[in-house]
Parts: structure tokens; C-alpha cells; sequence
């Protein structure tokens, strides 16, 4: 039964004892409606205790509730707080470290282009040893050759001598060897002029033009200049280049005009119907 109509009973039973006249005394029936209504006051007393108990303990437990609530919210602020700076400190480590490793990086490039650069040096040193350990070598060879070598002039006496007598081949290896070991001196171009003749005597008009090349390039002032550029313009008409050969013979005769050379040139040139100079055209 709820409060209010409890007390709505009680209040009715009251105004009903109120009215009853005491003249007439208390009848049973009116015993037992205040006996009910005395328990009735006794139950709702009891239930409005009840009822404050509960109320007292449901109070209770929503001020623990909230009590819990707001820790539970100040720790959760508290761990977002600690979770904001930790992304903040994560954050500008991040940003450090890919800083540190950038700069990592470009030291290892430049480590690599300064190793590269490096070994392209070693790798022209080495190069450089090389060619000077080959040059070497050789001058040691050269030089051990030229030690085992006859003197200049009986090698090339005995060159001389063995192509007068028409031994060609040892003649030949005789010049050869003299060019070999003493390259230098003024005999040398009348060795290569003494290797074109018998190239020329051969047939071998190609070789021989370039050992009388060698003449004119290299010993240009020698004794056989003239004759090596006689005998190289022949060589290039026997080859077919007759144009190239009626050159080398009017140069002959431009510039040693009174040789025996000169006078051979003109000879071939007129059997060849060619003018000894060019003509100017007026």
C-alpha cells in the first residue's frame, strides 16, 4: 500500500473518532477501526523508515558512484594529458632522429663520392706504375741489348759491307738493328734510307716508301734526304699514286735544284709527258 493512501485512512479514521460523541461510548466496531488504523500508522511509520534506510543507502552509493565517476574522469584526463606529451616528446624525437639520419645519409654519400674519387686515383696510380714499370722494363732491355750490342759504327759498317756484297737479309737485320739500338744518331736515316732501297729492289714499293718516309720526317738535313724523296716519289708512281709521286719529285726539284736528285726527277717527269712545276694560269 502506498504512503499517501495510508495516510489519507489514518486521516479519515481520526475525523471519524472526532465526530462520535462520547456519550455514546466507544462500540466495538469503532475499537477495532482504531486498531487498524493504529497498525496501519505503525506499518506506514515502519515504511517510511525503510524507505529513508534506502534512500540514505541509494544516496550513499551515488555519492560513491560519482565519487568514482570523478576520479575516473580525472584519471582519464590525467592519462590524456601524459598521452599528449608523450606523442609531443615522440613527435620531436621523430623529428630529431629523421634529422640525424638525413645527415647519416648524406655523409655516407659523401663517403661514397670520396671513395669513388679514391679509387679512380688509385686506379691511376696504379695505371701510371704500370706504364712506368713497362717503360721501364723495357729501357732495362734496351739498355741490356744495347750492352750485348756491337758499337755503332762496325754495326753499321758491317750493314754497309753486307749490302755492297748483296747479302740482303743480313743487311737488313743489320739496319734494323742499328735503328734498334741508335735511333738517334745521324746513321740512323741512312739505315732506314739502305732498308727502303732493298724494300725497293724487292717490289715492295709500300714499305719502301714509308722507310724513305721516315728519312724525310725524322732526318730532314740528312745526307740522303734528297735521295729518300727521290726514291719515295718512284715508289708512289710504281704504287699508282702518280699524282702523289709527280709531287714529291717537282718538291725534289724545288728545293735541291742542282742535285744529281733533281736531275733524275726531271728525267722521269718528262718520261711520265708531265711539266717539272706547275704552271701558273695568267
Amino acid at each position: 500500500m502506498k504512503p499517501h493512501r495510508i495516510a489519507t485512512i489514518v486521516a479519515f479514521a481520526a475525523m471519524l473518532g472526532l465526530g462520535v460523541s462520547p456519550a455514546w461510548g466507544v462500540s466495538k466496531e469503532m475499537v477495532q477501526l482504531q486498531t487498524q488504523v493504529q497498525q496501519l500508522q505503525e506499518q506506514m511509520t515502519a515504511m517510511q523508515r525503510s524507505f529513508d534506510e534506502r534512500m540514505g543507502v541509494m544516496n550513499s552509493l551515488v555519492q560513491q558512484s560519482t565519487d568514482a565517476t570523478n576520479k575516473a574522469a580525472a584519471a582519464i584526463n590525467t592519462l590524456q594529458t601524459t598521452l599528449q606529451k608523450q606523442q609531443t616528446d615522440a613527435s620531436g624525437r621523430s623529428d630529431q632522429l629523421s634529422g640525424q639520419i638525413q645527415a647519416l645519409n648524406d655523409s655516407i654519400d659523401e663517403l661514397k663520392v670520396r671513395l669513388t674519387q679514391v679509387a679512380k686515383q688509385l686506379q691511376d696510380l696504379q695505371s701510371t706504375q704500370q706504364t712506368q714499370a713497362a717503360a721501364l722494363a723495357q729501357q732495362q732491355q734496351q739498355q741490356q741489348a744495347l750492352a750485348q750490342a756491337p758499337p755503332p759504327d762496325v754495326l753499321y759498317n758491317n750493314a754497309v759491307r753486307d749490302y755492297t756484297s748483296g747479302n740482303n737479309d743480313l743487311a737488313t737485320q743489320e739496319f734494323s738493328d742499328y735503328i734498334k739500338f741508335y735511333p738517334n744518331t745521324d746513321l740512323a736515316g741512312n739505315a732506314y734510307f739502305y732498308l727502303g732501297e732493298m724494300q725497293y729492289k724487292q717490289g715492295n714499293y709500300q714499305q719502301a716508301a714509308q722507310s724513305y718516309d721516315q728519312v724525310l720526317q725524322n732526318f730532314p738535313s740528312g745526307n740522303k734526304a734528297a735521295s729518300a724523296e727521290l726514291k719515295k716519289g718512284f715508289a708512289l708512281i710504281e704504287l699508282g699514286k702518280q699524282d702523289d709521286g709527280v709531287s714529291e719529285l717537282r718538291h725534289l726539284i724545288q728545293r735541291y735544284p742542282h742535285s744529281p736528285e733533281a736531275l733524275q726527277a726531271r728525267d722521269r717527269l718528262r718520261k711520265l709527258g708531265v711539266p717539272t712545276s706547275v704552271r701558273r694560269q695568267g
